[in-house]
C-alpha cells in the first residue's frame, strides 16, 4: 500500500547525462557552436518520443543555427575520443517508426534552420533550409501559383528536411510521386565536416568524385561500385512499385538517362548517412480546378475492390477511409465542414468511403471527366454504392482533405484503454492486389482478436492499418511481434513492402531479410558514410565489419512500459494528458491557425500540448515512484496557514537551486494561455488547461505561490468593489511607482482601466431589471417568450460596460426586456490559476443562483466567450455544478431574436476575429455570427487568425510579456495594421479587444455593436 501524502515530492531528475556525453557537449560548447544545447530532464523527455510506440531518452539535444554549427558538431563528433557519441538529426519528430528517436543526442534541425531561402518561379524551383514546414513552403509558393505536391496527413508540421529523409509521400503519389521524384539537388553535411552537393551527375564528374579524398569520395565510390556490381542483384530485389524503396535505393543510382544521382539512397536514410541542411526542390503549377467525388460505400472491402475500377477514369488520387474514422470525425470539429458531403441514412450506414479527385488546368475538360465519372457510378453495378456527393473548388476539396488528414489523430480518439498503434500501419502492395492482401492482413488481426481502424491511399496500394491494443497491458504490448512478422511475411507474399511511406526506423530490422544477399551492400554504404555507426545508429543498415546490431522492435523501450508504471486510478483521472498518442498536431505551422500559440512563439516544445502532456505524464510517473498519492494529495490538501510553513521552507530551498523536476514541468505550465485550442483542434482531445489546473494546485502545495496569483485568482471578488471609484482606481493603476511595484512585485503589467459608464442609465433608458426567481414567475408566458437575462462577466461589466449596454440596448430594441442577473464571479481566473478547491465553492454557488433564474424558460445570454463557456464546459466536470443550465453565446440567441426581414438596407462588409475558444470548442459559432449578419442584411467574413496573445490576463502577466507580443505580432498584428484588406475587423473577445487596444492604440469593435449601430439608425430613419 502506498504511502498516502498531503503533498507532492521533491523529484531529482531521475538520469544523468553520461559522462562521455557531458564532456562531448563541454567541447562543443568551446569549439564555437553558437546554437543552443538543452540537457533539461524536461526538454529531454519531451523529445524521447515521437508519433510511435517507442520513448527513448536522449542524452541532451543541440539546436544548430545554421550549416556552420551543424559543420562544427559533425567535426567534433568525428574526432576519435567522440566516437562512442551519437547524434540522430530530427524535424517535426511526427514519425511513427522511431525515425528520430535516440539515446543519444538529437540535433534538432527545426527551431532555427527554417527558412525559405530562394523561391524561382519561373524556373519552378526552390531552395530550402531543412527545417522548414511543408505548408510554410507551399503558403510562401501560393502567390505564385506554384506548390510542392508530395501531400503528407501531417503537411502543416512536417518538416521538409524530414520529408526528404523518410522519402514521404502521401495522397497523390501516382500522379506527383514520391519527395525524392522531386528533389533536385541537396546539400549534406557528412560526419567530419565535409559538405556534401548531391545532384545528378554524368560519368566525367563522376569520375571526379570517386577521386577525392575524405568522405565525399568514399561515399561515391561505394556507391558506384555497389550500382556496377550489383545492378542484376539489385534488379532482383527491388520490387517495382509506385511507393518504391525508401532509403539506400539502390535501384535508381542510374537515372533513365543515365546520369548518376547520389540522392537516390540520400532520400529515405533517416539521417543515417549524413545531416541534410539545405535542399533544392522542383515545384509545380496549382492546378486551376478540382473536384473531389466522395463516394459512400456500405462496406469497406467494396470501397477496396471497387478501387481498381476507378482508376480508369485517371484521376488525380483515390484516398479511402473506414467506418471507425468516419464515425471518429462526426464528433470532432472538422465535421463541421463537411457533413454535408457524407449525408447518412440511419437504415443503410456508410461503412466505407473513396474520395476521387479530379484536377486539371481546363475547367471544362475537368468537369467532362467528373461526369463521365458520375456516369460510371450510375451504371455499374459491380459492387453496391450508397450514394455520393461532389465537392467542387479548391476551398470545399480542401476542406474534405482536412478530415482525411485528422485521420491518424481521430484513431487515436477511441474510447477505452485500447488504441491504435502504428506499428505495421504503412505497407505498400501493387494496387490489383491491394483487396486481397487487406483480406488476409483482416484475417492476421482477427486471429489474435484486435480491432483496427483503415484509412490510405488505394490508387498506390497503401493503406494506414492500425490494430487498437493497450501498450500498458504487457500481453497486449508482446503483440507487437507475431502482429509484426505476420505483416511482414504477407508483404513478401504479396509482392509488397512493410515500409511503404513513413519510413523504417525501429522496424530496420526487417530489412537483412527483405534484401538477403544484397544487404551486405547496404552496409557497405553505410560504412563509407558513417564507419563508427554515430549516425542515427540502429536504423536501416549497420556498418560493414562494424559488428552493430540493428534495433528490434520488441527491444527498444516502448511508451507503455513508463506508462504502466502510473497508477490506473491516476491515469483514468488524467486521461486528457495520458491519451496523448504524439501525432503532432499541437506543432501546426500556420500563424492563422488557432494551436497552439505558446508552441509558435517559443518554438520549444516544453511550451505544445504534446510536451505538457509528456511532463504529466512523466510527473505522475515519479511522484507514484516517490510513494505519492497525487489523488489523495488533491483530495487531502492542509490549509494556507497550516502549510505556509513548509511551503516557505521549500521556495527558499527552491531559490537556493535545490534541483526539483516539479520547476521544469511548472515552467510548462505556466507558459499555457489556457485558450483551449488544444481542447477543440487536437484529435485526441488533449485539453492542457484542465491538467494545467490541477498540477498548478498540487504543484503549490508544496511551493509558494506568486502574487499574481491572488491578485488575478481574486479579481472577480474584489473588482465590484473597486468599481465604485473608478477614478480613483485609474489614477492609482496609472501612477508610475504603482505600475512599477506592479510590474516587480506583483507580476503584473499594463492594468486595463475601468470603465466609467454608469450601467443604470441604459438599464433604465431601456426597463432593463436585475433578474429574481420572484420578478420571473410574474411573467405571463408571452412576456417570458419576449424576455432575456444578460448574465454578467467581470471584464464585459466593469471594464467595458458601454458594451453590455450595447446589449441591453440591442435586445430591447428588438422588442425584449430584459434582465441582468446578479452579478456572482465565474471562477475563470480561479479554474486558470489551480485554485480548484475555491473554484468548485464559486461554480456550485454560480449554477444553482442560474438553475433559479432558468427555471423560468427565460434565456441566460452571456457576451465574453471565455467566461461564457465556462458554464458549458468547466463547471460540467464539477459534481456540484455539472447541472448547470445552459448559457447562450450572443449570435446563438440572436440568430432566434432577429426579425425575419433584414434590419439594413445597405450591404457593407466587416471581418470577424473570433476569440480562440469560441471558434475551437465551438466551431459553429463564427458561422452563427455570419448568419446572424445575413439576417441582419449585412456581410461578414470570417477572418483568418491565430491568438491574440492575451487570453484572459496572462498577456498582463510580466513574465508572459516577450511571448504575449510575439504571439500578437505572428497573426493579429500584421491584420490589424491593414496588410491584408477588407472591412472594419470585429473581435468578440474582451482580452483580444484589450491586447489590440494595449499593443496599437486602436479600439475594435465587438459584432454586438454593428448590429446596434445598424438597428439604431434604421429607427431614426424617418
Amino acid at each position: 500500500m502506498r504511502e498516502k501524502s498531503a503533498t507532492i515530492a521533491r523529484i531529482a531528475p531521475p538520469t544523468s547525462i553520461a559522462a562521455t556525453y557531458r564532456g562531448f557537449l563541454d567541447a562543443l560548447g568551446a569549439s564555437g557552436f553558437r546554437g543552443e544545447i538543452g540537457t533539461g530532464y524536461a526538454e529531454r523527455t519531451v523529445l524521447a518520443t515521437d508519433n510511435s510506440v517507442y520513448q527513448r531518452l536522449p542524452q541532451a539535444a543541440v539546436y544548430p543555427c545554421d550549416t556552420a554549427d551543424v559543420a562544427c558538431l559533425a567535426r567534433l563528433a568525428a574526432q576519435p575520443e567522440w566516437r562512442r557519441v551519437a547524434l540522430a538529426p530530427r524535424g517535426g519528430g511526427t514519425g511513427t517508426n522511431g525515425q528520430s528517436l535516440t539515446d543519444g543526442i538529437v540535433v534538432d534541425l527545426s527551431r532555427h534552420m527554417n527558412r525559405i531561402l530562394e523561391i524561382d518561379p519561373v524556373r519552378r524551383r526552390v531552395r530550402v533550409q531543412a527545417g522548414v514546414v511543408k505548408d510554410q513552403l507551399n503558403a510562401a509558393l501560393k502567390p505564385h501559383g506554384l506548390f510542392f505536391a508530395p501531400e503528407l496527413s501531417t503537411s502543416n508540421r512536417a518538416t521538409l528536411g524530414g520529408m526528404v529523409s523518410t522519402d514521404a509521400s502521401g495522397q497523390g503519389s501516382c500522379t506527383y510521386g514520391k519527395t525524392r521524384d522531386h528533389v533536385l539537388a541537396l546539400d549534406y553535411v557528412l560526419l567530419g565536416g565535409e559538405a556534401l552537393h548531391g545532384a545528378p551527375v554524368g560519368d566525367a564528374e563522376l569520375s571526379q568524385l570517386c577521386a577525392r579524398a575524405g568522405r565525399v569520395g568514399d561515399a561515391y565510390r561505394a556507391a558506384e561500385a555497389i550500382s556496377r556490381e550489383q545492378a542484376a542483384l539489385i534488379a532482383e530485389r527491388f520490387p517495382p512499385l509506385n511507393r518504391c524503396l525508401t532509403g539506400y535505393d539502390l535501384a535508381h543510382l542510374r537515372e533513365p538517362d543515365g546520369l548518376f544521382n547520389l540522392n537516390s539512397v540520400l532520400c529515405g536514410s533517416e539521417g543515417s548517412l549524413g545531416f541534410l541542411v539545405e535542399a533544392t526542390l522542383n515545384v509545380l503549377p496549382i492546378p486551376k480546378y478540382s473536384a473531389l467525388v466522395n463516394v459512400r460505400y456500405a462496406g469497406f472491402m467494396d470501397a477496396l475492390r471497387d478501387a481498381q475500377a476507378l482508376m480508369a477514369h485517371r484521376p488525380l488520387s483515390i484516398e479511402t477511409v473506414d467506418s471507425k474514422v468516419l464515425l471518429l470525425a462526426m464528433r470532432d470539429i472538422v465535421w463541421n465542414g463537411v457533413a454535408e458531403c457524407f449525408p447518412q441514412d440511419p437504415g443503410r450506414p456508410t461503412l466505407g468511403i473513396n474520395l476521387v479527385e479530379f484536377s486539371g488546368d481546363d475547367e471544362a475538360d475537368v468537369a467532362s471527366r467528373v461526369a463521365s465519372f458520375v456516369e460510371h457510378l450510375r451504371a455499374d453495378r459491380s459492387v453496391e454504392r450508397l450514394g455520393h456527393t461532389i465537392a467542387s473548388g479548391h476551398a470545399a476539396v480542401e476542406r474534405v482533405y482536412g478530415m482525411r488528414k485528422r485521420s491518424v489523430g481521430l484513431l487515436g480518439n477511441v474510447e477505452g484503454e485500447a488504441r491504435p498503434q502504428p506499428f505495421v500501419e504503412d505497407t505498400a502492395v501493387p494496387p490489383e492486389k491491394l483487396a486481397d492482401y487487406i483480406a488476409e492482413f483482416r484475417a492476421l488481426l482477427d486471429s489474435h482478436q484486435l480491432q483496427y481502424g483503415m484509412f490510405g491511399h488505394v490508387d498506390a496500394g497503401v493503406l494506414h492499418v492500425r490494430p487498437l491494443l493497450d501498450m500498458k497491458d504487457p500481453e497486449q504490448a508482446k503483440l507487437l511481434r507475431p502482429v509484426s512478422d505476420g505483416v511482414a511475411e504477407l508483404t513478401r507474399k504479396y509482392g509488397g513492402l512493410l515500409w511503404g511511406e513513413h519510413g523504417k526506423g525501429v522496424r530496420s530490422e526487417y530489412v537483412p531479410h527483405f534484401f538477403g544477399p544484397l544487404y551486405p551492400s547496404l552496409q557497405r554504404l553505410k560504412a563509407a558514410f558513417d564507419p563508427h555507426n554515430q549516425l542515427n545508429p540502429g536504423k536501416i543498415a549497420t556498418p560493414e565489419g562494424s559488428g552493430a546490431a540493428l534495433l528490434k522492435i520488441d527491444e527498444v523501450p516502448l511508451r507503455g512500459e513508463a506508462d504502466r508504471q502510473i497508477d490506473e486510478r491516476v491515469w483514468q483521472s488524467f486521461g486528457s494528458a495520458m491519451h496523448c498518442n504524439g501525432n503532432g498536431a499541437c506543432y501546426n505551422f500556420d500563424p492563422d491557425d488557432a494551436m497552439c500559440p505558446s508552441w509558435k512563439a517559443t518554438r520549444q516544445r516544453i511550451h505544445s500540448p504534446k510536451g505538457r502532456a509528456s511532463l504529466l505524464r512523466e510527473w505522475l510517473r515519479l511522484q507514484g515512484a516517490a510513494g505519492i498519492d497525487v489523488l489523495e494529495a488533491q483530495r487531502s490538501a492542509r490549509s494556507f496557514l497550516r502549510s505556509l510553513p513548509e511551503r516557505w521552507r521549500n521556495s527558499r530551498a527552491q531559490r537556493t537551486g535545490r534541483e526539483d523536476f516539479s520547476h521544469e514541468v511548472y515552467d510548462a505550465m505556466a507558459g499555457c494561455l489556457s485558450c483551449k485550442s488544444c481542447a477543440g483542434q487536437c484529435p485526441v482531445k488533449v485539453s492542457v488547461p484542465d491538467f494545467r489546473a490541477r498540477f498548478l494546485q498540487l504543484y503549490h502545495q508544496r511551493y509558494l505561490r506568486p502574487l499574481k496569483d491572488y491578485l488575478v485568482g481574486s479579481l472577480e471578488f474584489t473588482i465590484p468593489h473597486l468599481a465604485r471609484w473608478p477614478g480613483v482606481y485609474n489614477a492609482m493603476f496609472s501612477a508610475r511607482p504603482v505600475r512599477r511595484w506592479l510590474e516587480k512585485h506583483g507580476g503584473m503589467v499594463d492594468s486595463p482601466q475601468l470603465s466609467r459608464f454608469a450601467i443604470s442609465r441604459t438599464m433604465k433608458q431601456w426597463n432593463a431589471t436585475v433578474a429574481t426567481p420572484e420578478a420571473l414567475a410574474a411573467l405571463s408566458e408571452q412576456e417570458r417568450s419576449r424576455s432575456v437575462i444578460l448574465v454578467q462577466d467581470a471584464f464585459t461589466r466593469y471594464f467595458e460596460t458601454p458594451l453590455a449596454a450595447a446589449f441591453i440596448e440591442l435586445a430591447a430594441r428588438l422588442g425584449y426586456r430584459v434582465f441582468l442577473a446578479p452579478f456572482r464571479p465565474n471562477g475563470k481566473p480561479l479554474q486558470v490559476q489551480g485554485f480548484l478547491a475555491p473554484f468548485s465553492r464559486v461554480a456550485a454557488r454560480n449554477a444553482q443562483g442560474l438553475a433559479q433564474l432558468a427555471a423560468h424558460g427565460v434565456p441566460l445570454v452571456g457576451l465574453d466567450p471565455a467566461m461564457t463557456l465556462v458554464y458549458r464546459q468547466e463547471y460540467r466536470k464539477l459534481e456540484g455544478a455539472k447541472d448547470c443550465p445552459p448559457v447562450l453565446l450572443p449570435q446563438e440567441w440572436l440568430a432566434q431574436a432577429l426579425p425575419a426581414s433584414p434590419i439594413a438596407s445597405r450591404q457593407a462588409s466587416y471581418r470577424l476575429m473570433a476569440h480562440c475558444t469560441e471558434k475551437t470548442t465551438v466551431p459553429a459559432s463564427t458561422g452563427q455570427w455570419q448568419q446572424v449578419f445575413t439576417q441582419a442584411g449585412l456581410q461578414l467574413q470570417a477572418q483568418a487568425s491565430g491568438c491574440c496573445g492575451m487570453a484572459g490576463t496572462y498577456g498582463h502577466e510580466t513574465r508572459n510579456q516577450h511571448t504575449s507580443r510575439v504571439i500578437f505580432e505572428q497573426s493579429w498584428g500584421p491584420v490589424v495594421d491593414g496588410k491584408k484588406e477588407g472591412g472594419e475587423l470585429l473581435a468578440t473577445g474582451y482580452s483580444c479587444r484589450s491586447q489590440v487596444d494595449r499593443l496599437r492604440g486602436q479600439r475594435m469593435r465587438h459584432p454586438l455593436e454593428v448590429l446596434l449601430e445598424v438597428l439604431a439608425a434604421r429607427a431614426s430613419t424617418p
